[in-house]
């Protein structure tokens, strides 16, 4: 297929696909998928894109909850990105999650759909707390890029760019991207499928900023624990998920609106 000529995408994954951090449940989540949806739109204005990403969900679930509807629609091109909530449990198997990823590319490249996936930046630059699991964001890097070799899946390499963990590429949760980092996800993704119109700009650093002092980054680090690490903790012990009781945004392909 030549680049760009898509007209049935399907996105797969969790909150950072659904669009988490880039608008609110009351206006609207738009998300990195949506905004490579757009630029797709740009290219062949007959594009068909369906969501099918719920937040909260480990690897697995995607796998049993996604899989099968997305090969219904009969996709040309599909994303996949999940993991994360996985490496955020206190068990993680990271050969596991990488396999359900690679059932899914496997599934979802045999029904001739063309499929990209990310590479996890790291979290522990992002939330100092969260350097714990730098390790399993590296081992996961690793099994997500031979299981994508296998089976001929673009990776976009946002973990092997600086500009992945700069602050301002986050939302003040640092679990989800901000609109900026949605944006140039997007782009990230439309490189790796070489779009007309894509090129490396995305992993250009942001310009300087003035750094926090000791004392306001301690400060920050309080002011994130109490905000967004302790309900997030509460809710595991409660075995309760932010995606409880959510369904797929889009669950039918539709046409794209192309916002400025």
């Amino acid at each position: 297929m030549p680049s760009g000529a898509y007209l049935r995408y399907v996105a797969l994954g969790d909150s950072q696909t659904e669009g988490v951090g880039d608008g609110d449940d009351t206006v609207g989540l738009r998300g990195w998928a949506d905004r490579l949806a757009e630029h797709l739109a740009a290219v062949e204005p007959g594009l068909l894109y369906a969501n099918l990403a719920v937040r909260g969900r480990v690897a697995g679930q995607v796998l049993d909850e996604q899989l099968a509807p997305a090969l219904a629609l009969r996709p040309d091109l599909a994303t996949v990105v999940a993991g994360v909530n996985d490496l955020l449990r206190p068990r993680f198997d990271a050969a596991q999650v990488a396999g359900q990823l690679e059932e899914m590319f496997a599934a979802l490249t045999a029904a001739g759909a063309r499929v990209a996936t990310l590479t996890v930046p790291d979290v522990g630059r992002i939330a100092p707390l969260a350097r714990p699991v730098r390790s399993r964001v590296r081992e996961l890097n690793d099994h997500i890029r031979a299981a994508a070799a296998r089976h001929g899946v673009l990776v976009a390499e946002t973990a092997r760019h600086d500009v992945a963990t700069d602050p301002r590429m986050w939302s003040t949760d640092r679990l989800h991207a901000s609109p900026l980092g949605h944006e140039r996800i997007a782009a990230a993704v439309a490189e790796a499928l070489n779009l007309p119109g894509s090129d490396d700009s995305w992993t250009h650093p942001l310009p300087p900023q003035t750094l926090p002092t000791r004392w306001q980054a301690a400060g920050a680090e309080v002011r994130w624990a109490a905000g967004f690490l302790g309900p997030w903790i509460g809710r595991r012990l409660r075995g309760r998920s932010s995606g409880d009781g959510r369904t797929a945004k889009r669950p039918e392909p539709l046409p794209v609106k192309v916002l400025p």
